[in-house]
């Protein structure tokens, strides 16, 4: 019987851990200094909670920025739930860790970007441009689009 290390999978576990833990940090402590996070996620993954409103204007990922005002953020082992500001509407979200695909934390030039099975071979893992602070959703998909990835493949055997 032939058994592999599934690094690939081992890694996106890895990563989002590490959200985890940022995020929990943030939940006790508040946000230190400049650090603030660009998170997009996929507005369609079956455990994402969003009002009808914002899953009807952005039907496939959203990018949501926590930074000047955040409130009511909870952390699980599957996901986070906050409250944002849209337009002066206070929303609440939950974002299970495995809907987001992009994280970034540009005040230390940080992005974590994760790839879905239909977009790459499973397993396949990118590690974003830190230079790449998406602005808005047109300049987002332009920069997904010259980004510099790393694939883990090219490390496998």
């Amino acid at each position: 019987m032939s058994r592999e290390i599934d690094y690939g999978n081992l890694m996106h576990s890895a990563m989002r851990g590490l959200i985890r833990t940022v995020l929990q940090d943030i939940s006790d402590n508040g946000l230190p200094g400049n650090h603030h996070f660009f998170i997009t996620f996929d507005t369609a993954h079956p455990d994402v909670e969003l009002a009808d409103w914002l899953s009807d204007r952005y039907p496939g990922e959203m990018t949501v920025v926590m930074q000047h005002w955040f409130d009511n953020l909870t952390v699980d082992e599957d996901g986070f739930a906050v409250t944002l500001n849209f337009g002066d509407s206070p929303e609440p979200l939950y974002i299970p860790y495995d809907a987001i695909r992009t994280f970034v934390d540009p005040s230390v030039e940080f992005g974590l970007r994760f790839e879905s099975a239909d977009e790459e071979p499973e397993g396949y893992s990118t590690v974003m441009d830190p230079a790449e602070e998406p602005n808005d959703a047109e300049e987002q998909e332009n920069d997904k689009k010259d980004a510099d990835v790393v694939s883990l493949d090219s490390f496998r055997k």
